[in-house]
């Protein structure tokens, strides 16, 4: 029987899909599956994941928008303690939806896992004090095939919870917190990110 509700092309993308595992709980705890091949086998998704990663980050982090640009991974990806903002971007050649966004608030609580195929940018921002995030991959980790997205460039316009501040033409988080006064975040090269125009014309950052 399966322990999955899977809502496949959420906002319109192709390929994007929102998963629901079955929670059994009841007064000693709860009980899920939460990962079943045969379950995503059955909802049409055929994938082989070969590689899962955790991270655990603090609050007001924003990690991305990452992608890679030589050995593409589809991501399946979930929150297991604390809550983030998850975001994925369209970046597929002669997809409908090229430069299309839809995030998803993934927490310990809702246990939704957000799977996201090959082909877009990824990222997402810590909305708790900590936040413990893990994701399966199809692809291995391949150094120096990160490529990168601008999180807040305004011809996207990625709401983010919580965020507030003023675009000033770059991805620095100079000036940007949380709705509390918590700073955001980035990571140096996070901050030296290209918009979605600067990569169409062909600007890149290796990592």
């Amino acid at each position: 029987m399966g322990q999955i509700t899977v809502e496949k092309n959420v906002a319109g993308i192709e390929g994007l899909c929102v998963i629901t595992p079955a929670v059994h709980g009841d007064s000693r705890g709860y009980f899920m599956e939460t990962y079943s091949q045969r379950d995503m086998a059955e909802a049409g998704i055929d994938i082989v994941f070969v590689q899962d990663n955790q991270s655990m980050s603090t609050k007001g982090v924003l990690r991305g928008l990452h992608f890679q640009k030589n050995f593409p991974q589809t991501k399946l990806v979930r929150a297991i303690k604390g809550s983030v903002f998850d975001v994925a971007v369209d970046l597929r050649p002669g997809s409908k939806t090229y430069g299309k966004w839809y995030g998803i608030e993934l927490t310990e609580e809702n246990k939704k896992q957000f799977l996201i195929p090959r082909g877009f940018a990824h990222g997402f921002l810590v909305l708790t004090d900590t936040a413990e995030f893990c994701y399966k991959c199809d692809d291995f980790y391949h150094p120096n095939d990160e490529g990168g997205l601008a999180w807040n460039d305004p011809a996207m316009g990625i709401t983010w919870p919580e965020v507030l501040g003023t675009y000033t033409g770059s991805a620095s988080a100079a000036g940007y917190t949380m709705a509390d006064g918590t700073p955001l975040k980035l990571s140096a090269k996070d901050e030296l990110l290209p918009s979605l125009a600067a990569l169409k014309k062909g600007a890149t950052y290796a990592y």
